[in-house]
């Protein structure tokens, strides 16, 4: 498709001088907006016309209304292939316009500044985001440039045949309507934040995701598999804001096994760590500093820690820098590193340090998305906030306050275990965890064996399940082992047998009426 007419109107003047060089030494008749036109001038374009002269019209309401005018859009929409409308267009004494050049009022810039609401009003671009549908949509006969980076593309084709295929109308199409949308949402999340919805968790009738490549990955789980990273829109925080200071770049399991370890010190209040291995926690310590969490987290299961991820909820100091080293690991994760800290980390070529403000984390639910065959799964995330003391102590025993702490402790991590999870704990660590077994006791034997195998198991422990015991074997396993107090959902039809089982031993049972099954 040649180009005898283009209109230009553009917020974001970056290389629009050269494109209208460009665009008159070919003869082409460039109609403009006001301050476009203005810019264009003073750069010496001559072939412009200014869209108001063109139209007969004058920009009214302070200039939000200018493009918006029949002359414009009949331009732009109007089909070469039909006779009909070319001969209407000539009848009217209207010119086809064959290339749009529009890009938006920087209304995310405005977010960035934090600009008062009158202002974020006047930049949500109406006249611009007409132009750009209109001519996204009639591709096959108009050409629409949203963005500088488009321009070099567009000069060297139309340099090279003089022309614009199908094919490159096709891809600025594409990217004129992801931009459209990605604007929408943008506005929409600003509206839904002064109006006070934000925090309130949704199912809408219409699902839209307002997501932004931020970069590709060098493969997704598998070198086979491709990968990337996208920009959840309307987060205060993202975990692609965290800043690189030693290491290579992030790998996408790298990002997943983060996410959760992060998920898990964000329950604790205290100085925690959480070391994840394959999505897993193998590994959660408190204490009264981070040196004594990661020691506790690490003494869970050095072998499976081996190759983990490390995440703290405050920042690390030498001493722990000191430990941490003596092992191979992949990420660690913290509000802050300490300089002697960093001087230590950073002789790890591999290590990557991941410095993250996980404190400024939204505190309301978000969405959880699953990708199934020709749907998606969407779910509140789980953070529901539980109030201990509501919890239901079924047995005849209650619990002593260390058997309490440490149930509470065994819940708060046994959500973020793949199901069917179970985690032995004391009140600041775990000990041993289950994870992922198609069976409960399956899982019970195994957070059993791990306890064992690591020499620190000593009884009065607690255990969490994440789900309800449908028999009472893993309470007949977990006493033979010397649990003390069990946390559970509850709510099997066999509930009663678990009790008993739980008496027989002189243990205490706790149902706290909520499941936290991870898949």
């Amino acid at each position: 498709m040649e180009i005898k007419t283009a209109l230009i109107s553009v917020s974001d003047k970056q290389g629009i001088e050269e494109l209208a060089r460009f665009l008159e030494e070919r003869d082409v008749e460039i109609l403009s907006t006001g301050g476009t036109y203005k810019f264009l001038k003073e750069k010496g374009i001559k072939k412009i016309l200014n869209v108001s002269e063109y139209t007969g019209s004058e920009e009214i309401l302070n200039g939000r209304v200018k493009t918006l005018h029949p002359a414009i859009f009949a331009g732009i929409l109007a089909s070469r292939e039909s006779n009909e409308h070319m001969l209407e267009l000539k009848k009217k004494g209207i010119l086809p316009i064959d290339l749009v050049v529009v890009n938006l009022y920087p209304f995310k810039e405005g977010l960035i500044r934090n600009l008062n609401h009158d202002e974020m009003i006047e930049l949500i671009d109406v006249g611009g985001v007409s132009l750009i549908r209109a001519a996204a949509k009639n591709y096959v006969s108009c050409t629409v440039l949203t963005s500088p980076s488009d321009y070099r593309q567009f000069m060297d084709e139309l340099s090279s045949t003089g022309k614009i295929s199908i094919t490159t109308r096709a891809e600025f199409a594409v990217k004129a309507f992801s931009l459209t949308s990605e604007y929408d949402s943008m506005i929409a999340g600003y509206l839904k934040e002064i109006s006070g919805k934000i925090g309130e968790f949704e199912l809408p009738e219409i699902f839209t995701m307002d997501l932004k490549k931020e970069m590709e990955l060098r493969y997704g789980e598998n070198p086979h598999q491709q990968g990337a990273i996208y920009r959840w829109k309307g987060d205060k925080l993202s975990l692609l804001d965290a800043e690189i200071l030693h290491g290579k770049k992030m790998s996408y399991n790298n990002y997943m096994d983060v996410d959760t370890a992060l998920n898990v010190v964000l329950e604790f209040n205290i100085p925690a760590c959480c070391i994840v291995k394959h999505a897993n926690p193998c590994g959660v310590g408190t204490g009264e500093n981070v040196n004594e969490a990661f020691n506790r987290a690490y003494t869970t299961d050095p072998i499976s820690a081996f190759g983990g991820i490390i995440a703290f909820n405050r920042p690390v100091d030498f001493i722990t820098a000191n430990d941490i080293s003596s092992s191979f690991f992949e990420v660690i994760v913290a509000p802050d590193f300490h300089d002697d800290a960093l001087s230590v980390l950073k002789k790890k070529k591999n290590l990557r340090l991941l410095k993250l403000p996980i404190g400024e984390f939204n505190p309301y639910p978000y969405h959880n998305l699953l990708r199934v065959r020709g749907g998606l799964l969407v779910q509140e995330s789980d953070w529901a906030v539980e109030d201990p003391t509501k919890w239901e102590v079924v047995s005849d025993r209650q619990p002593t306050d260390m058997e309490m702490e440490a149930m509470i402790f065994a819940w708060k991590v046994v959500k973020w275990v793949k199901s069917n999870g179970i985690v032995l704990a004391t009140r600041e660590m775990t000990i041993g965890i289950g994870a992922g077994q198609p069976s409960r006791v399956g899982s019970v034997e195994i957070a059993i064996k791990n306890a064992h195998n690591q020499g620190k198991y000593t009884g009065g422990t607690a255990l969490a399940s994440d789900g309800f015991f449908p028999f009472r074997d893993s309470i007949d396993a977990a006493a033979e082992a010397g649990v003390s107090a069990v946390v559970e959902p509850g709510g099997s039809v066999r509930d009663r047998e678990v009790i008993d089982a739980a008496n027989e031993h002189d243990m205490v049972l706790v149902f706290t009426r909520t499941r936290h099954f991870r898949h």
